[in-house]
C-alpha cells in the first residue's frame, strides 16, 4: 500500500474536444457499428490523454510522455505477438508481422495531450488488422497499455482497471455491508470474522457461521466475488441471510440493514497494565478507530494503565492524512512530516495540534522490515519528538506519497508525486526508520529481559 491523495483526472479542455468530436460523429448519420467505432475512440482518447497529461504534470521526476506512450503501445505485442510498435526518427510505426501498415508523426517529448491522441489512433489501426486485438474488451487493452507506461516510471506508481479500483475505494473510504469477512467452503460461506460496530454485530452473527443462502438463494455454486456482491448494497437497504450455527438444530433466517463499513485496521487487547494497540493498515477511520480504542483501554485498564503498545508491524500503510492524524493524537505540537516533490502543490507541511490523547503515558512502538509508509511516518514522528520509544527492525524505507486519479472509465492511476520526510528532515525513502532498541536477528538484544534492561 501506498500514501494516497486524491484529485479528479477530467480536464475541462479535454472534455470540450470529445464533445466536439462526438457531435460531429453524431451528425454523419452512421449505422450502429460505426457509431460503436466512434465511441470506443472517444474513450481511447480520453483515458490515454488524460493519464499523459497527468503523468506529465504531477509524477515526481520529468519524464519523456513520448518514451512512456510507446513503450504502453508495444505490450500490445501481449495480445497479438504479430504486432509491434518502432519509433523512428519523427515517426512512431505500427507494424504487422515485421510490415508497416500506419505511420504517425510524433509530437515532441513533452506534448502529453498530442501523444494520447496518437495513441488511441495507434489503437484504433491496430484494432483494424488485428483480430485478436478486435475482439480484446476495452478494459483488458488499457491494462496492458497503462502497464507498460508506468513501468517506466517507479515501482510504486500503477494503473488499477475500473473492478480493481472499485475495491480499492472500498477498502480505503468504505461500502455498503453488513461488515463480515467470508471463505467460499464445500458447507457454505463460512464467516471468518464478525467487525466490531457493524450490522452484522448488531445481528447476532457470529464467526464460524455458515451462510447457506442471501435472500432465500442458495450460496452453492457461487464464487467469493459473487457472494460478497450479493452481501454488499445500497445503505439503509435489507438482506436476509439463512444461516447454519454448530449447535442450533435448524438453519435461521438472519435479517440484517447494510449500513457504510469500513474495513477494520486497528484492535486492542489488554495485557496486564498495558494497552496493546495493532494497527493493521490506514484507511478513512484509522484515527477514529484507534481513538475509540484508546478510550476503551482506558474504561477497561483505568487508574491502573502504565502506557501503550503501538505494533505496526507488517503494516504496509495508506492514506496520508490518516497518519498525520494518528501522530497527531499523541502529540502536543511540532512538525508530523513535510512532503516534497516536482508539482508546487507537493510542497506540504503537516503540524501537530495540542492534545495528547495518551497522557503522556509511555509508548512504545513496534516496527519491522515490512512497515511502510504511512507506519514509517508514525513511528519517524512519535520518535523525532521523543514520545515513543521505537524497538524493532528497520522499516521498509517506502518515504514517497502517491497521488490516485480517477480515470474517465472509472479506474485509477497511481502515481508517485513526492518524498516525505521526517520532522528531524532526513528523507526515509530506501533508508527507513531505525529502531532506538533493534532486536533483529543479527542484534545482541533479542530476548526481552535484555531489552527491559536497555529501556
Amino acid at each position: 500500500m501506498k500514501f494516497y491523495r486524491f484529485r479528479s483526472g477530467k480536464k475541462p479542455a479535454v472534455a470540450a474536444g470529445l464533445l466536439v468530436f462526438l457531435v460531429l460523429h453524431g451528425c454523419a448519420g452512421s449505422d450502429n457499428a460505426t457509431d460503436a467505432v466512434g465511441e470506443a475512440y472517444a474513450s481511447d482518447r480520453a483515458m490515454f490523454v488524460n493519464g499523459y497529461e497527468d503523468i506529465e504534470a504531477v509524477y515526481i521526476d520529468p519524464v519523456d510522455v513520448g518514451a512512456l506512450a510507446v513503450a504502453g503501445l508495444q505490450q500490445l505485442a501481449t495480445i497479438d505477438p504479430a504486432i509491434s510498435v518502432e519509433r523512428e526518427g519523427g515517426k512512431v510505426n505500427l507494424l504487422i508481422r515485421g510490415q508497416t501498415v500506419r505511420s504517425f508523426d510524433a509530437p515532441l517529448h513533452n506534448q502529453a495531450t498530442l501523444w494520447g491522441v496518437l495513441t488511441a489512433n495507434a489503437l484504433s489501426a491496430a484494432r483494424d488488422v488485428s483480430p485478436a486485438l478486435a475482439a480484446t474488451p476495452d478494459e483488458d487493452i488499457y491494462v496492458t497499455i497503462f502497464d507498460g507506461v508506468v513501468n517506466r516510471l517507479d515501482d510504486f506508481s500503477r494503473y488499477a482497471s475500473a473492478a480493481e479500483a472499485a475495491e480499492n475505494r472500498a477498502s480505503r473510504d468504505g461500502f455498503g455491508g453488513i461488515g463480515v469477512t467470508i471463505a467460499v467452503e464445500k458447507e457454505g460461506v463460512r464467516i471468518l470474522k464478525v467487525m466490531h460496530y457493524t450490522p452484522a454485530e448488531r445481528a447476532g452473527l457470529k464467526a464460524d457461521d455458515y451462510i447457506i443462502a442471501i435472500d432465500g438463494m442458495p450460496v452453492t455454486g457461487l464464487s467469493q466475488q459473487e457472494v460478497i456482491g450479493k452481501l454488499r448494497g445500497a445503505i439503509d437497504s435489507r438482506v436476509m441471510l439463512t444461516v447454519r450455527r454448530t449447535g442450533q438444530p435448524e438453519p435461521m433466517a438472519i435479517n440484517v440493514t447494510r449500513a457504510h463499513v469500513v474495513p477494520e485496521t486497528v484492535s486492542y487487547r489488554r495485557e496486564g497494565n498495558v494497552a496493546y494497540l495493532r494497527v493493521f493498515g490506514f484507511n478513512r477511520e484509522t484515527a477514529n478507530s484507534l481513538r475509540r480504542e484508546i478510550k476503551a483501554a482506558a474504561e477497561e485498564i483505568g487508574p491502573e494503565l502504565a502506557g501503550y503498545v503501538i505494533d505496526l508491524r507488517g503494516n504496509p500503510g495508506g492514506l496520508l492524512d490518516q497518519a498525520v492524524a494518528v501522530a497527531d493524537l499523541f502529540l502536543d505540537g511540532g512538525r508530523i512530516v513535510s512532503t516534497r516533490g516536482r508539482h508546487p502543490d507537493s510542497h506540504q507541511y503537516y503540524e501537530a495540534t495540542p492534545g495528547d490523547i495518551a497522557d503522556g503515558k509511555p509508548i512504545v512502538v513496534l516496527i519491522n522490515g515490512s512497515s511502510a509508509s504511512a507506519s514509517e511516518i508514525v513511528a519517524a514522528a512519535l520518535q523525532d519528538d521523543g514520545r515513543a520509544v521505537v524497538i524493532g527492525s528497520n522499516s521498509y524505507g517506502k518515504g514517497t506519497v502517491q497521488t490516485v486519479i480517477r480515470m474517465p472509465n472509472d479506474g485509477e492511476l497511481t502515481l508517485t508525486w513526492a518524498r516525505f520526510h521526517a520532522p528531524s528532515g532526513y528523507t526515509l525513502n530506501h533508508l527507513g526508520v531505525l529502531p532506538t532498541i533493534c532486536t533483529s536477528a543479527g542484534s545482541a538484544l533479542t530476548d526481552s529481559d535484555r531489552v527491559l534492561a536497555d529501556l
